[in-house]
C-alpha cells in the first residue's frame, strides 16, 4: 500500500463558526456535531477568531480511492503508528483518509510505515500544485 506524504503544515481547529474559513483551500476540512465545530486547514489559512487550535500537524494520504467494502486499511496503519507511540488524528473523505501526526513524530511515523512494508512518497510543492490558491 502507498501513502502520499503532504508538503504542508496542518491546524486542528474548534471554531465558533465557520465565518473566514476559505472551502476553495486543498486540505479544507470541517465537522460539525451537536457540540462543536471542527476544522482542519492549512496553517497558514487558520481564520481569526479560532477557539482553539493546535498547529505543527503533517499528513499522509492513503493513495488511491478506497471502496466502502475494504475493511482495515486505515486500521492497519493506525496500528503501526499506536505501537510506536505516535499519537493521530484522521479525516475520511469519500475516496480516501488522512492521517494526521504531529510534526516532530513525522520521521518516526515514516520509518515505521516503511518498516512495516508501506511505500511512502514524498512529492515535491512545487509538482503537486497544492496551495495554488493562496488564503
Amino acid at each position: 500500500m502507498e501513502l502520499e506524504q503532504l508538503p504542508i503544515e496542518l491546524s486542528v481547529c474548534k471554531v465558533s463558526d465557520y465565518t473566514g474559513v476559505d472551502l476553495e483551500v486543498p486540505f479544507t476540512f470541517i465537522g460539525r456535531t451537536d457540540s462543536e465545530r471542527s476544522l482542519v486547514c492549512p496553517t497558514t489559512c487558520v481564520p481569526s477568531g479560532t477557539i482553539d487550535r493546535a498547529d505543527g500537524w503533517r499528513a499522509f494520504r492513503i493513495t488511491g480511492q478506497l471502496d466502502f467494502s475494504l475493511v482495515g486499511i486505515l486500521q492497519g496503519v493506525l496500528s503501526v503508528l499506536s505501537g510506536k507511540g505516535i499519537p493521530v488524528f484522521a479525516v475520511s473523505t469519500f475516496d480516501t483518509d488522512y492521517i494526521l501526526v504531529r510534526s516532530e513524530h513525522l520521521e518516526p511515523s515514516v520509518s515505521a510505515l516503511e518498516s512495516a512494508g508501506y511505500n511512502i512518497s514524498h512529492p515535491s510543492r512545487d509538482r503537486t500544485g497544492y496551495l495554488d490558491r493562496v488564503c
